[in-house]
């Protein structure tokens, strides 16, 4: 049988790594909401909650766009 989480039992591999990129970024959830929206990503602070604790999947485009707004490779996030 297939299990769909991480080893630690999360729903995604990059929730850890995209809060510590907005936390030393000095941004909110909601102002990451923000961004996500300008470069076109409909999500909002509660799924970036849900993003960061692991309780929330993420999709390829949502990948691509957080990497995009922290200015890092889709590699760093999923590593």
């Amino acid at each position: 049988m297939f299990i769909n989480k991480s080893k630690d039992g999360l729903n995604n591999l990059c929730g850890k790594k995209i809060a510590a990129l907005r936390t030393a970024e000095k941004l909110s959830q909601r102002e990451l909401a923000d961004k996500m929206q300008l470069v076109g990503i409909d999500i909002d602070k509660n799924a970036i909650q849900r993003i960061e604790s692991g309780k929330r999947f993420v999709t390829d485009i949502e990948i691509v766009a957080f990497a995009k707004i922290f200015n890092t490779s889709i590699n760093t996030l999923l590593l």
